[in-house]
């Protein structure tokens, strides 16, 4: 099972833009509930996800209104939040390094 770094991150964005709540909530349960070992079974559960250099991945939150950048360690099962924002505040931001 994966450890995510931290759940109360997730909590401080989702009081900022309260319509993303539920929907990181389910990312959340989802990605711990989820043995993700490369890359490619990432993509297999959420297939919009892009995949990054560094181990990093983006994902579409809330029909893209809103992009989450994780960075994993796929052999300690780690997982670590690097950014939430919406996609105007994504596009300024370099996601490869953030």
């Amino acid at each position: 099972m994966e450890r995510i770094y931290s759940k109360s991150t997730l909590r401080d964005y989702w009081e900022l833009y309260p319509d993303s709540e539920q929907y990181l909530k389910t990312w959340y349960e989802t990605a711990m509930n989820s043995i993700w070992r490369t890359p490619n079974e990432v993509k297999q559960t959420y297939s919009s996800a892009s995949v990054l250099k560094s181990g990093r991945i983006v994902f579409n939150i809330r029909g893209n209104a809103y992009r989450l950048i994780v960075k994993i360690n796929y052999e300690k099962q780690w997982i670590f939040i690097r950014f939430f924002g919406t996609h105007v505040e994504y596009d300024k931001i370099d996601a490869n390094t953030i």
